[in-house]
């Protein structure tokens, strides 16, 4: 079941919220890929993770970004998410994919998350915007899962420093589009956010 959720904050952003129809007090606000390259809510590593988030029992919230503002704006969007879903639940954990997972990292370090869960992020989307930074002040656990043979973005350095900080790496046998992999994904990341979000 899924309900249409416009996110408050002054820029245009549409959700889908995914539920299993009980009443569940924890949810993940799943951010998608470069909106530039098509990458929107409907993106099939979200929608894999959401359907197995719902089946554990953790809604799920797919948003689109408003307007494109160079990954500034996006983070904002991400925050606003947050936001709205910390008003109507107990807990609250952010994933991301790509161009999505540098802004749940740096999304998590801005606001109050109980977990991080970034798939195939990039070290920085500029000056302003270091998803490495950002471990350092990210409170809660962060897991980062790369795909082994991804030479697409630049990962290395926020796995390194994810490790550094004792946070929870995960490789895949991948390149960046993790083609035929959706349901590994889903099965690391539920499992890791699964945990860190029903206790």
């Amino acid at each position: 079941m899924s309900e249409s959720v416009l996110v408050p904050g002054g820029r245009d952003v549409r959700a889908s919220l995914d539920q299993d129809g009980g009443a569940s007090d924890a949810v993940v606000v799943a951010c998608p890929p470069h909106p530039e390259h098509g990458g929107s809510r409907h993106d099939a590593r979200l929608t894999a993770v959401s359907d197995a988030l719902v089946g554990s029992g953790v809604d799920c919230l797919r948003f689109d970004y408003g307007p494109w503002d160079e990954g500034r704006g996006e983070r904002v969007d991400a925050e606003n998410a947050v936001t709205w879903a910390s008003d109507r639940y107990d807990r609250v954990g952010i994933f991301g994919y790509s161009f999505g997972a540098t802004i749940a990292l740096l999304a998590g370090a801005e606001v109050r998350v109980d977990a991080v869960s970034a798939l195939a992020p990039t070290a920085a989307l500029g000056p302003e915007l270091d998803a490495t930074a950002a471990l350092e002040a990210i409170g809660s656990p962060v897991q980062v899962v790369y795909g082994a043979r991804d030479s697409t973005v630049e990962w290395e350095p926020v796995v390194e420093r994810a490790r550094e900080l004792g946070h929870c790496t995960d490789d895949l046998a991948a390149d960046h589009f993790f083609v035929g992999q959706h349901g590994t994904i889903a099965e690391t990341v539920v499992s890791f956010l699964g945990k860190a979000l029903t206790k």
